[in-house]
């Protein structure tokens, strides 16, 4: 066989892991490059990342979730306690594109046809079948409940969306099952992740706790996540990040630190 010659890259993204050929050998050491160290503010202890390894997972910002006439409004949900983190978060995620940090949105994607959900997900997600869940028709006409391709899957349209953005669908509370989040994480190389989201105690909990058992560092944004739980689970969520799963930060204080960096 013909050796290659080409010096090009064989691989996707810029950041993504790929072969070269260099001296017409195909080169397949993945080599980062030196770290891009940033020391955090942050609880239980400071933390010090390599931004070059770091990703922030931004989970379940959708229509059906904060926005008015969505499942989660139609349900009786107070929507400024979901919808405070918005703010936050479009002054950080321009901060953490300007580090090439990745900015992965993470979204509930179901099939309209419910093929893919076991019965306990869809007998909790209508409350015992007594109100509408996921892809019945919404009381607000607005399409099939949390159906790809639906208004409600869509991301909130006052959250700013780079088109160099990632995009997952999921299909659990846990944004790690039947998709193919960890695959691109291990691509782009990650091995921190950032998160962010609705809600709280339940998909962003499940998310960041399957991320810490699959090995990768777990940074909590704090005030870039909410949830319509009661307090006690928004406690609960806290007490567990900082004694088992990683560390909590303050979106301001992280912008703070990366300036001074």
């Amino acid at each position: 066989m013909k050796p290659p010659t080409s010096n090009g890259p064989a691989g996707i993204a810029q950041r993504a892991a790929r072969w070269t050929v260099n001296n017409g050998a195909v080169d397949l050491v993945r080599s980062k490059g030196p770290a891009r160290r940033a020391r955090l503010s942050a609880s239980p202890h400071d933390v010090e990342i390599d931004l070059g390894g770091a990703a922030i997972l931004v989970i379940d910002f959708q229509n059906d979730f904060c926005a008015p006439g969505g499942w989660m409004a139609e349900r009786g949900v107070d929507l400024a306690t979901l919808r405070a983190p918005i703010a936050p978060l479009n002054r950080l995620l321009p901060a953490l594109r300007g580090a090439n940090v990745p900015v992965i949105w993470l979204n509930w994607a179901n099939r309209p046809d419910r093929l893919n959900l076991p019965p306990s997900a869809l007998f909790f997600g209508s409350r015992g079948g007594t109100a509408p869940g996921y892809a019945d028709p919404s009381p607000s006409g607005r399409g099939p409940i949390l159906a790809r391709g639906s208004w409600g899957t869509a991301i909130c349209a006052e959250l700013a969306v780079d088109p160099a953005d990632i995009h997952v669908d999921k299909v659990r509370l846990s944004g790690f099952w039947h998709n193919d989040l960890d695959a691109i994480l291990r691509n782009l190389a990650v091995t921190t992740l950032f998160f962010a989201g609705i809600n709280l105690d339940r998909c962003v909990l499940a998310t960041l706790q399957d991320a810490a058992f699959l090995g990768y560092d777990c940074i909590l944004v704090d005030d870039c996540a909410a949830t319509s739980s009661p307090q006690f689970c928004i406690d609960a969520a806290h007490y567990l990040v900082g004694e088992l799963y990683g560390f909590t930060v303050k979106s301001d204080q992280m912008l703070r630190d990366l300036a001074s960096q």
